[in-house]
């Protein structure tokens, strides 16, 4: 009996830092976003039409994200198959190894690709996730390869951890239903954003300052952007994969890496931002939730080097993220939210996407609708969706995902267009 207590209480104090550490980034989703707009500050400075890309670019790598490494060499190896009757004949998956760098600093990483398997011969949109865990658990019980190298036995998210983690997360926090997405006519590839910079602010500046040539990365969100353009140039060689449909996929931390990539990147052809809070579609300005001063504290590494400092002495930024949706139209993007996910800010989200929405009309596309922030409409180029829940991937996610994807990107969009969220 003895025994049986001292386990149950390691378990308890486990679970009991395994919460606080959670709540830091997600504070529990205790509480509900507001719905009301109109009495909310406006998003500044306006943007127009005619806005100037290039000196945006600048003013956001100089202020915030730190430059686009433009100059990484990017190599990647031949595609080798895993299984080609996956998931019961539905598609092939196979694996390619990518390194970005050169020399001894380089830094490779796995990357899968699962495609359907088509009575028809064309090309299929492909949708490309980061991911916080190892392609082990996205893929769980197939041999692809782990993060030190060798061939995977079982998911990552077993045990306690994984019970927890996916409670808190939602069921694909890790794993994917790669089969959703299949059976809908899409691909999709998936590789762990750390495996090519740490998601630390002891080793991710270390691996970025040993990169090169110039310029350098000089934030893990513009590393883990630039890792998305690797793979997508890596997979859109291949003649199933079609060219002009190829979607980034991140949640939180990679949901802004996904935002970078779409804008920065011509690769990139749409972005599915899901709960991308601050330094994503949150308005850094907004007061509500985490805010941009806490998260650059909390995680430096993830934006240019001395941005916390540079808050909390009382900088100000010079654009909003509203400059940043912008620079990608009139490319499609989807911008999750959760209405118990406070500390991402699914309010001031919505109002920048509407102000954004000036350069997408402009473009001649349909923009962000006016309606509200419970009306989701993925055949919108910019597509606002909101869920009851907190910071997480459930599978209302996963429709909504391919509801977007589909209804840009296939001829006959897969399931309803139009879903309306109930508060």
């Amino acid at each position: 009996m003895v025994g049986i207590g001292i386990q149950w209480t390691g378990r308890a104090i486990l679970l009991a830092f395994l919460i606080l550490g959670l709540a830091n980034c997600t504070m529990l989703g205790l509480n509900y976003a507001s719905l009301e707009t109109d009495n909310k500050p406006a998003i500044t400075p306006a943007l127009s039409a005619d806005f100037d890309r290039a000196s945006t670019m600048t003013i956001l790598e100089d202020e915030l994200f730190g430059p686009w490494p433009a100059n990484l060499p990017v190599q990647s190896g031949q595609l080798q198959m895993i299984d080609d009757h996956y998931h019961g004949g539905r598609g092939t998956l196979q694996e390619v190894m990518i390194t970005i760098g050169a020399g001894e600093a380089a830094r490779t990483f796995p990357v899968v690709l699962a495609l359907p398997n088509q009575a028809s011969s064309a090309p299929v949109p492909l949708i490309i996730s980061q991911t916080f865990s190892s392609n082990c658990s996205v893929f769980p019980g197939h041999p692809v390869t782990s993060p030190e190298g060798t061939q995977c036995d079982g998911s990552r998210m077993t045990g306690f951890f994984g019970f927890m983690a996916t409670q808190i997360f939602g069921t694909y926090i890790a794993e994917a239903p790669v089969e959703s997405y299949l059976d809908a006519g899409l691909g999709y590839a998936s590789f762990q954003g750390s495996g090519f910079v740490p998601d630390s602010a002891k080793y991710g500046p270390l691996v970025m300052q040993r990169l090169g040539p110039d310029p350098k990365p000089t934030s893990a969100l513009m590393a883990w952007a630039f890792a998305y353009k690797a793979a997508a140039d890596t997979l859109s060689v291949d003649p199933r994969v079609r060219g002009g449909a190829i979607s980034a996929l991140g949640h939180s931390r990679f949901a802004k890496s996904a935002l970078i990539a779409a804008a920065w990147s011509s690769s990139i052809d749409a972005a599915i931002a899901h709960q991308s809070g601050f330094g994503g579609a949150a308005s850094s300005r907004s007061k509500t939730g985490e805010n941009l001063t806490r998260m650059s504290n909390s995680y430096p590494h993830w934006m240019r080097p001395g941005l916390a400092d540079d808050l909390k002495s009382g900088t100000q930024l010079t654009l909003d993220q509203h400059y940043l949706l912008a620079l990608a139209a009139p490319k499609p993007i989807f911008i999750g939210n959760g209405r118990r996910d406070v500390w991402s800010d699914p309010n001031s989200t919505y109002r920048v996407a509407q102000a954004a929405d000036v350069v997408y009309e402009a473009r001649g596309v349909s923009g962000l609708p006016e309606t509200n922030m419970r009306d989701f409409q993925p055949g919108a180029e910019i597509s606002y969706w909101i869920r009851t829940g907190g910071h997480s991937v459930v599978s209302e996610d996963i429709d909504a995902f391919i509801a977007f994807a589909s209804a840009h990107f296939l001829p006959e969009p897969s399931g309803e267009t139009d879903l309306l969220i109930a508060q």
